[in-house]
């Protein structure tokens, strides 16, 4: 049941007591800030989602969405951001960044889909860029999933559902040494209720040991991760409204990709007199490839305008952090220093393609891109209602582009300096008050950084843009307890930008956009009336806008207004169980003057099931209960199919939510 005080969460792996150790958070478990918050494993797994992406939308105010195959990174949206695939939201699993610079499809780009759900120990939630151990992407909010170090019982599962859907699951951990040998396997092949089969071809890997404590020990991890796909992506409304294809039909059925991802990681901890001493290090191998059609015959009336987007790259970092307590003035001071520094050796690539045939080069480029994050805070308890953090953080970015366009080589730096700084009043009642601010930033594209020309015509000139973005947000908050049951937290923000600008992976082209604003309020709740019963309710409203004139309006297209989710769970450690979850996502505007607009959805996932004594578990998920009619996903641009003007035609592009569909579960602990 979520911990609404962001306090260390003890359960996991769907309520089986697994344990494991936190390394993003601070090292104290009192929260400090309104909407931070730590989420158990255990309500992770209590809700069912239809892909694993979805299992961050217990993260309140957070949608996640796609709009593509299912081996491509989801859609996010935060706070008022349409993050793309994971620009300004930052996460980590076991320490080690999912999202990736200088990406062949997009800056940030943050693939979830190699995460084992069953194996979340917690998921740690901080949102705006107050917090001086998060930097890059961090902007909207960090989200920090640990995997548990040992399973109390082993795992063996089965799940059978609606359009091919087909799920195993193994994993079990057990005493080598004087440590803990944890494994787990899993094999997903799904086609979609497409008319063009996905085909998902899925195998992913986690073998772990352990030994000591969360203090006091040492993790070594191996990832490995492998899918293959075909993909029906956004399709214009025109095309299903003329009845060229239906709504689960595609124009390009050649559309799709691989993706593949091996890790090694490490952390250590140690605690004494001096303090806490914590050290993570990881290197990984990350490989995608992409077939995408967007536009159809707007760029190539003859070939059709399929194109490859290619990122293969290998990434090693490390973050070494010491906290230790002290004396200010007699004052009860905790201070937190810590370095982290990453390293990317990228090939990227663009390319035209015909059914996945190479047709010509749109660049094809080396990067070597590397960062170095230097950070402190302090805690100081004044009183025992008042206690304050001020923190800095120093970050430098450079690297080199080898282009096979000579004039957009070149070497690209920058350096940053972020102060931070939070308050905490109370608590009084069971309530406490909580005020923060801090700048922040985010990276661009370091191949919009050495740019001077267009890579589709070599000549063309083009402006650089900065490599690191400035960001600036506030925060004041509540959260209190003071009616029995109920955990309750009310959270306001303004969050600026300088310029939300965009490597546009589609096209190999930095695009500069505008100053922006965006002021929120978000409020998140829990009642648990009884020991089998938790209902949660989160609401969150933030008005987004452009903040420069400009006559084409002010609106930020894909910037969602209204974002809502509901969950009731009912069940305990044997017999029957359930969940009902409401999640609805607000109309957007999809172009600056808002005269065109999406859809809203309102989705609905029931599950019911029964726990023997014997650990056999069987339970029947049901998602889109209600079978709506919307879209996962919406845009609005210009494609052109054939016999259309050659200017092509603007128009809503769809992705359509998949229909109803249930899948059974059967599962067995030993």
């Amino acid at each position: 049941m979520r911990n609404r005080t962001a306090a260390r969460s003890g359960s996991a792996a769907a309520g089986d007591g697994a344990t494991g150790a936190s390394r993003d958070g601070p090292s104290t478990s009192q929260p400090t800030a309104a909407s931070a918050i730590r989420i158990s494993g255990a309500e992770v797994n209590a809700v069912p989602f239809s892909r694993p992406g979805e299992a961050l939308e217990v993260v309140p105010g957070l949608i996640v969405t796609q709009h593509s195959g299912e081996g491509k990174a989801n859609q996010y949206f935060l706070r008022g951001f349409n993050l793309d695939h994971g620009t300004d939201l930052a996460i980590s699993v076991d320490g080690m960044p999912v999202n990736m610079p200088t990406h062949g499809h997009g800056q940030g780009y943050a693939d979830i889909n190699f995460l084992v759900p069953e194996l979340i120990q917690s998921v740690n939630v901080r949102k705006g860029p107050y917090f001086a151990d998060q930097g890059d992407f961090a902007s909207a909010g960090a989200v920090a999933i640990d995997y548990v170090n040992k399973l109390p019982k082993n795992i063996a599962e089965m799940t059978f559902g609606s359009f091919g859907y087909r799920r195993a699951l193994a994993a079990g951990s057990t005493a080598v040494g004087a440590g803990t040998l944890l494994t787990a396997i899993e094999a997903v092949k799904y086609d979609g209720p497409w008319q063009v089969p996905d085909d998902v071809r899925k195998l992913n890997g986690v073998m772990r040991y352990s030994q000591g404590t969360a203090t006091d020990g040492l993790t070594l991890t191996a990832m490995a991760y492998s899918n293959g796909w075909n993909s029906t992506d956004q399709v214009p409304q025109r095309a299903i409204d003329q009845g060229l294809i239906s709504r689960l039909g595609t124009l390009d059925p050649t559309d799709g990709g691989t993706s593949s991802r091996f890790s090694l990681s490490g952390n250590w901890t140690q605690s004494g007199d001096y303090g806490q001493t914590n050290v993570s290090a990881y290197v990984l191998r990350s490989d995608l490839q992409l077939f995408n059609d967007f536009t159809y015959f707007l760029d190539n009336p003859v070939n059709g305008d399929q194109f490859s987007q290619l990122d293969r790259r290998t990434v090693g970092g490390f973050d070494a952090r010491h906290a230790f307590d002290w004396r200010f003035a007699g004052l009860e001071t905790q201070t937190r220093v810590g370095v982290q520094s990453r390293y990317d050796d990228i090939h990227v690539g663009l390319f035209k393609t015909e059914q996945r045939e190479w047709l010509s080069t749109v660049r094809d480029d080396r990067v070597q891109e590397g960062n170095v994050g230097l950070w402190t805070d302090t805690t100081t308890r004044w009183t025992n209602w008042l206690r304050t953090t001020v923190g800095i953080r120093e970050d430098f970015f450079a690297g080199h582009v080898f282009s096979d366009t000579p004039q957009n080589s070149g070497n690209a730096q920058a350096a940053m300096t972020s102060p931070k700084a939070g308050i905490v009043l109370g608590p009084w009642y069971k309530t406490e008050f909580y005020g923060n601010a801090g700048y922040g930033l985010h990276s661009n594209d370091i191949r919009g950084a050495t740019i001077t020309v267009d890579p589709n015509d070599k000549t063309t000139p083009l402006e650089r843009v900065p490599l690191l973005v400035r960001s600036r947000g506030a925060e004041l908050g509540i959260r209190t307890k003071a009616v029995e049951g109920v955990t309750s937290s009310l959270a306001v923000f303004v969050l600026d930008f300088d310029s939300e600008l965009l490597f546009v992976g589609d096209a190999g082209t930095t695009e500069p956009s505008r100053p922006s604003r965006r002021v929120g309020v978000e409020w998140t709740n829990q009642y648990k009336p009884l020991p089998w019963l938790t209902v949660d309710l989160d609401v969150a409203y933030t008005r987004a806008r452009f903040t420069d004139f400009d006559p084409a309006g002010d609106r930020i297209p894909g910037a969602p207004s209204w974002v809502a989710s509901g969950a009731v769970t009912l069940g305990g450690d044997t017999g029957w169980f359930g969940a009902l979850k409401a999640r609805y996502f607000g109309p957007r505007p999809l172009i600056e003057d808002d005269s065109v607009r999406s859809l809203q959805s309102l989705i609905f996932n029931a599950r019911a099931g029964y726990r023997f004594d014997n650990g056999l578990r069987v339970q029947l998920d049901v998602l889109n209960l209600f079978n709506a009619q919307t879209n996962q996903i919406e845009y609005y641009y210009l494609s052109r199919l054939p016999g259309e003007p050659i200017d092509g035609v603007a128009d809503r592009h769809v992705h359509p939510a998949e229909p109803r569909a249930v899948r059974l579960t059967v599962a067995g602990r030993f």
